[in-house]
């Protein structure tokens, strides 16, 4: 009688291990990182491919070449892919829902994997900015932003996630910005957009190992110099 209770209390405890591991996404033990989830805004279909709406989806491409993570699958309305940056897991994903839907791609990828707005950041072009400037924050209004606006609505109005915004510039003259915005980069405005997003990569790298405050103070104290020379250049 003895050796058959001990054989039940085994059986359970694997029973129990079995639905442990089932619900944690990584591992069983309680230290592992909660994954990152990176959303990049922008338009999908050749059309909008190096417009500069769409740096939030070549920040994305940049960051899953940079480190072997491989975008091959769809998953909530977003071409998604999964991978570690420095050991940490990460969630890439490419909204397919249209710039001014993308918190219909956003929203259930958050609920999906259960993780807090404080683990999330959108990845999105920014007018206000230089171009090629970067600044990376952990929360903020959706800057009249529709792609942003998006990402509140389906986040129950909250508006505390982190964003990198990429700095695009502002259009010429009178010119309307809604066809700046669906303008492909010139050669000289390419480099520096493609400049920032190597600088990016750095920066999320260090917000995977060291978090969002570190790396953020860090990086746009570069931001601000170079921000400043590209002033200096302009003038």
């Amino acid at each position: 009688m003895q050796t058959c209770k001990i054989l039940q209390d085994i059986s359970a405890l694997q029973v129990l291990s079995i639905n442990i591991s089932r619900r944690c996404f990584y591992t069983t033990t309680t230290t592992s990182p909660l994954p990152w989830l990176f959303v990049g805004l922008g338009n999908p279909g050749e059309k909008y491919q190096g417009t500069r709406h769409n740096v939030g989806f070549d920040m994305i491409d940049v960051l899953a070449k940079s480190h072997g993570i491989s975008m091959d699958r769809v998953h909530c309305k977003a071409i998604f892919g999964q991978g570690l940056i420095s050991d940490v897991p990460v969630f890439l994903a490419k909204p397919q829902t249209y710039m001014n839907l993308s918190g219909e791609s956003a929203g259930p990828l958050a609920a999906y994997y259960k993780l807090p707005l404080s683990r999330i950041v959108a990845f999105f072009d920014d007018m206000n900015l230089p171009c090629g400037v970067l600044r990376l924050q952990d929360k903020g209004g959706n800057g009249r932003h529709k792609g942003v606006r998006s990402l509140i609505h389906h986040f129950r109005g909250n508006s505390e996630f982190a964003r990198l915004r990429i700095g695009i510039g502002r259009p010429p003259g009178q010119m309307d910005p809604k066809a700046f915005l669906l303008q492909k980069f010139n050669a000289t405005a390419r480099e520096r957009i493609d400049v920032g997003l190597q600088e990016g990569v750095g920066a999320l790298k260090l917000l995977a190992s060291r978090g969002l405050t570190e790396s953020a103070r860090c990086f746009n104290k570069e931001q601000k110099y170079k921000h400043i020379r590209v002033q200096t250049l302009e003038t």
